[in-house]
């Protein structure tokens, strides 16, 4: 039996080398780190190894030399000086307001003021930063080591309080800028986080950090290579294959399908997701690890606040520009998306500099779909499971009567606010579209949307073994008043969220318009403005409901009809119209009355 310890949700370096646990040797690229340059930033998903890594430096740093007995660095580091380490990780905490993130920086400067010296405890939080770094420079006589760890978080816990996202960048900006001011003063800095905030936001200054997110030299520095798994963990494999009832050609496919798959530079090696990696080692089972360890629900927000084709997600195209940088004015989820782990490089086209992008593997793609589902229908999260399931098994036998029952099923009780935005018919739409690019990909079956033949477009193709689905899909589009009427009353719809107050319409009765023309043929008048005098939305709202506190002013100028008729008073008007606005207002009453009842 393998007697392998593995470190599972243990970030600390100097923990994992004394208490024997499993350790993959990351040292040769950590000093190849710290000799070529002084500033870095490095992005990548949650439990990718960003931690454990800058523990090592820390530990490297402090000239432990010891824990890295029988590693690469043992070999290549030869003065093993100790510099003092100033160490922020910003991970644990809730950033629900600005105290929370003032809480914590005091928390480690009032640490390292301990330290270097008080003096500046009264000043801004970047001036208490500058000073510890200085201090800690003159004091020792070696520049200073700054290690920070999830730097984003804040920002990204407020993803969707453009307020807060304000309030955070306008304290973290001058705070992370200290990392230029005091150069003089530093001797090495990494920052790491998921996610890397551009244009305006906290790297506007910070012209003098290399990005490695994307530095082909420096790929493997975090995750697992299939060259380490049968390097490192091979007997582990075979461990798995005898647990599962697998050929280990077999579980190694079964890994690589499962975890692998992570590009983070075109045209490079593949690498695993190291939590969902070891613990399917050491529990000898597959599983969705890393998946079920954090909710994407930030995410599913920005999804459903940009009404997002899901579709659009799988199989996205961009530029580096788009993937390196993540803006909270932006309404484009895929630098969130990809930088969060959810999406990776699949290939890449040179010419154009262009990205294509999908899901990294089998345990991303199953688990955020599935994870989607419940956000988008009527299907609870503990339900799901037993829905997909069934859907499986009626597609299979061929049952589309269950099929289509069930499916409809899953559009029913959705409220409409949940799926309209100002575009409702394109929205609703989409909605619908979403839904079924999860469920079918959630069974596992062959699913393409929107697919296009010679002959015109097929909405979806869907194949098993002994079947194949057809499927065209329709909206009701019926302007039966009935139809209309439940349609509204179902979805609560409401016109006057979309409609300035104080835009003017003019309305023409319908009923009037056989009279209208004869008498127009009469008088021999071949060419007719059939105008009424403009009424803004405000007072039909006041005429039909008898009320006058509606004011709603959308952003965008409101609508100004004004047409006017020569003709007026050949058809009963005076002056520019064909009738008074009181008249207009009586007809549009009238006839809001009778379709209502």
């Amino acid at each position: 039996m393998n007697q392998t310890i593995y470190p599972i949700g243990i970030q600390n370096f100097e923990k994992i080398r004394k208490d024997g646990y499993l350790y993959i040797d990351k040292t040769a690229l950590i000093y190849q780190l710290v000799k070529t340059g002084s500033y870095y930033f490095l992005s990548r998903p949650r439990r990718f190894g960003k931690s454990l890594l800058l523990s090592t430096l820390e530990a490297y740093f402090q000239g432990k030399r010891e824990l890295f007995e029988g590693l690469a660095m043992e070999r290549l580091e030869k003065d093993w000086e100790v510099y003092p380490i100033l160490h922020l990780d910003l991970n644990a905490r809730h950033y629900k307001d600005t105290a929370a993130l003032t809480s914590i920086l005091n928390e480690f400067l009032e640490k390292w003021e301990a330290l270097y010296g008080t003096e500046k405890q009264d000043r801004a939080l970047e001036e208490r930063f500058s000073y510890v770094i200085e201090q800690a420079y003159r004091q020792t006589g070696h520049r200073v080591v700054i290690l920070i760890d999830e730097y984003d978080k804040p920002l990204l816990q407020n993803l969707h309080d453009e307020d807060m996202q304000d309030q955070l960048r306008n304290m973290l900006k001058p705070f992370y800028g200290v990392l230029k001011t005091m150069d003089g003063a530093i001797r090495f800095a990494l920052l790491t986080g998921v996610t890397k905030f551009g244009k305006v936001s906290v790297f506007s200054d910070l012209n003098n950090l290399m990005d490695i997110s994307m530095d082909d030299r420096y790929v493997e520095i975090c995750g697992i290579t299939e060259k380490e798994i049968h390097t490192c963990l091979e007997d582990e494999v075979r461990e798995l294959a005898g647990a599962q009832d697998m050929t280990y050609e077999e579980t190694c496919l079964r890994l690589k399908e499962c975890y692998d798959g992570y590009h983070f530079v075109e045209n490079s090696i593949g690498m695993y997701n190291p939590f969902s990696l070891l613990n399917t080692f050491a529990r000898r089972k597959f599983g969705d690890y890393w998946f079920e360890t954090g909710r994407p629900s930030y995410l599913v927000e920005l999804l459903k606040h940009t009404h997002y084709d899901l579709y659009e997600m799988a199989n996205t195209e961009t530029d580096v520009d788009v993937l390196n940088s993540i803006d909270s004015a932006s309404i484009n989820p895929v630098p969130v998306i990809y930088q969060s782990g959810y999406l990776t490089i699949k290939d890449y086209d040179p010419e154009f500099g262009i990205y294509r992008l999908g899901f990294p593997n089998r345990e991303v793609e199953e688990g955020f779909v599935k994870y989607l589902l419940p956000f988008y229908t009527s299907v609870s999260a503990p339900k799901t499971p037993f829905e997909i399931g069934q859907f499986v098994r009626e597609i299979r036998s061929g049952d589309y009567d269950a099929f289509f029952r069930r499916l409809q099923s899953f559009f029913a009780d959705t409220p409409y606010e949940v799926i309209a935005g100002q575009k409702p018919e394109r929205d609703t739409e989409l909605h619908y579209r979403n839904v079924l690019f999860i469920v079918f990909k959630l069974v596992g079956l062959y699913t393409q949307v929107e697919y296009h033949t010679s002959q015109g477009r097929i909405d979806l193709v869907l194949k098993t073994d002994r079947y194949i689905y057809v499927m065209e899909f329709k909206l009701n589009g019926t302007a039966d008043p009935a139809a209309l009427r439940a349609f509204f009353a179902a979805n609560d719809f409401n016109a006057l969220a979309f409609t300035d107050a104080r835009s003017r319409y003019q309305f023409y009765n319908l009923g009037r318009l056989w009279s209208d023309m004869e008498a127009a043929r009469a008088a021999d008048v071949k060419l007719l403005h059939l105008c009424t005098p403009p009424v803004s939305a405000a007072e039909v709202y006041t005429a039909v409901t008898g009320k006058a506190d509606w004011h709603n002013e959308l952003p965008k100028p409101p609508f100004d009809y004004d047409l006017r008729s020569r003709h007026a008073a050949l058809l009963g008007g005076s002056g520019d119209y064909l009738c008074t606005k009181q008249q207009e207002l009586d007809d549009i009453t009238r006839f809001m009355r009778s379709w209502r009842d």
